[in-house]
């Protein structure tokens, strides 16, 4: 299906990624093409190794562009400033959290430097925005806890608040459901959903959790050696994409459940 014009939010146009030092460049993936939509949750997926984390670190610019170009809102991203990026992109990692002592509430309001001043004086809408992301991730009830004192997914879900707070129209997490149990992945990654339809965010996500991104994502972007597609978990299943995305030995694509299955 074609995206109108106006309700892109990133485009990638033959882009290359990978790692360059003062002797040499490294290429991990190639032609990568997307066009990601308006109030749509991406999954991210692939093989280990396969250059997911860099491709988000690329779009994030903590890694530069080998080739190709980036498009937010119809800008070249390597053509926006750091502190106009953070308006527009907002970024939950995989690292541990290095503001371990603040509260939940102090930590979220992180998310408002963008619209401070140097010294961070809250304005009224930066302490609105603060609470309406708590109320969204539903953790309101703890937002005098010290961060220190959650588990992994209570702080998950105060990361992506700081995100929310941040209003922008993109958000990008590496792995949102590392260290979690079944039940509260699947929170989370319904969490991210529910923000999706409901608060017309584009969120980007790379996961592991296959089998549940085919249930709950709009569209997916699959990452192999050869080539990287994007499509819904429909348009993708019709392309044979997942078929040989791990060796067959040990896992398939059953297309009936469309699932994952362990031979």
């Amino acid at each position: 299906m074609k995206i109108k014009p106006e309700n892109i939010v990133l485009k990638a146009h033959n882009l290359a990624i990978g790692y360059t030092n003062k002797k040499e460049t490294t290429v991990i993936a190639k032609n990568i093409n997307f066009e990601l939509q308006k109030g749509s949750l991406i999954g991210l997926i692939g093989t280990n190794g396969i250059g997911k984390s860099t491709l988000l670190k690329t779009i994030t610019q903590q890694l530069p562009v080998i080739n190709g170009n980036f498009f937010i809102d119809k800008e070249d991203i390597n053509q926006i400033q750091p502190h106009q990026l953070a308006t527009k992109i907002s970024v939950v990692l995989t690292e541990n959290v290095s503001n371990i002592n603040l509260s939940v509430q102090e930590l979220i309001t992180l998310g408002r430097q963008p619209y401070t001043n140097w010294i961070g004086t809250l304005k009224p809408k930066d302490i609105q925005k603060t609470e309406e992301a708590m109320q969204l991730t539903n953790i309101t009830h703890l937002a005098h806890k010290r961060c220190f004192e959650l588990s992994d997914g209570q702080l998950q879900k105060v990361m992506l608040a700081r995100a929310l707070a941040q209003d922008t129209p993109l958000i990008i997490l590496d792995e949102p459901t590392t260290h979690l149990d079944l039940y509260h992945k699947v929170s989370v990654l319904k969490l991210l959903q529910q923000l999706a339809q409901e608060m017309k965010k584009t969120i980007l996500f790379s996961t592991h959790e296959i089998n549940v991104a085919l249930s709950l994502c709009d569209q997916l972007i699959v990452m192999k050696k050869e080539e990287t597609s994007i499509g819904s978990p429909q348009e993708l299943i019709a392309k044979k994409a997942f078929d040989n995305l791990f060796p067959s030995d040990l896992v398939t694509f059953d297309k009936k459940t469309s699932s994952f299955k362990i031979k």
